[in-house]
């Protein structure tokens, strides 16, 4: 939903067997949600750690990537237990990298920048609809209510839908691409993330369309806080487990501000056919409805 990706196959002089590499065009006016300097910095840092395909090339507006012989994960995949288990360990691996560049939370100030890239670009009837001129409220309010507890800072992904997985079928192996979004953030918002990504469905006949039926439960949700939080290395208490569930549901308050906002930008500046201003109208109202069970009318935690 950000780029154009292609596979691009050719024999060798022998004919024995085909290279294979993926190209990849990046999205019309995409370049408003991060710095792409910034990304190829940590597609190039990511591929040295062994976490992800090798940069092969750049050319004015796309890349040459290694093509990784692996399966892309479905919307099924990710409520499967034993595959969920595999990505609970690897986002802690993918938390745990040293990355280059300050370690400060970007979320905050990404959504305040996205706000004002909204105001310029909305009309002054999506500018009522989605409330744009009280949202900086909103997000200083979550920003000081979520920050008050100790907080775990980590190197997250920030779009860990199942599209952005792939998995090797013959060593079970998980790799996580497409580093776009990714920078250091509370790891419970990587988490808040992963769980909202459970109820799409982006290869459907309405990609748009969100289930929250199909959002995890709590038992689902702490059997991958617990994997994600052994994989450390050391065994979590029950607490410890609650503590960072807890902490991951009421970030997702955060998530759903963060993609209302991207997809009220994307209505305007991609041309990719998906409604993003259909999705981002239902990211808002899980907001709205989720905020007082989360917080209370008033911000305050419940």
């Amino acid at each position: 939903m950000t780029n154009e990706v292609y596979q691009i196959s050719w024999p060798t002089r022998d004919g024995d067997f085909s290279r294979n590499v993926l190209v990849r065009v990046y999205g019309e006016g995409v370049e408003v949600f991060f710095n792409r300097d910034d990304e190829i910095q940590t597609f190039e840092c990511m591929s040295k750690h062994g976490q992800g395909p090798r940069l092969l090339g750049r050319f004015a507006d796309g890349r040459v990537e290694e093509f990784i012989h692996a399966r892309t994960l479905s919307a099924a995949d990710l409520r499967d237990p034993e595959i969920s288990a595999i990505i609970a360990a690897k986002l802690r691996e993918f938390h745990n990298l040293d990355m280059p560049g300050p370690k400060n939370v970007v979320l905050w100030d990404r959504m305040r920048n996205w706000i004002s890239e909204a105001k310029t670009l909305c009309s002054i009837k999506d500018t009522k609809e989605f409330g744009l001129d009280t949202l900086e409220e909103e997000i200083s309010m979550l920003e000081k209510e979520l920050s008050r507890d100790y907080q775990e800072i980590g190197f997250c992904h920030n779009d860990l839908q199942y599209g952005n997985i792939m998995m090797d079928e013959e060593t079970r192996s998980i790799t996580l691409i497409d580093y776009e979004y990714a920078s250091y953030n509370p790891v419970a918002y990587d988490l808040a993330n992963h769980f909202c990504e459970m109820v799409a469905n982006y290869h459907c006949e309405t990609p748009h369309i969100l289930d929250y039926s199909n959002y995890p439960g709590l038992e689902e949700r702490q059997r991958f806080v617990r994997i994600y939080l052994s994989s450390a290395g050391y065994q979590p208490s029950d607490a410890d487990v609650d503590e960072l569930v807890d902490k991951s549901e009421k970030y997702t308050l955060a998530n759903h501000l963060f993609w209302g906002l991207w997809g009220i930008i994307s209505g305007y500046v991609n041309k990719i056919d998906f409604d993003y201003v259909e999705y981002a109208r239902q990211r808002f109202q899980q907001y709205w409805l989720r905020k007082p069970a989360l917080l209370g009318s008033s911000g305050i935690y419940l």
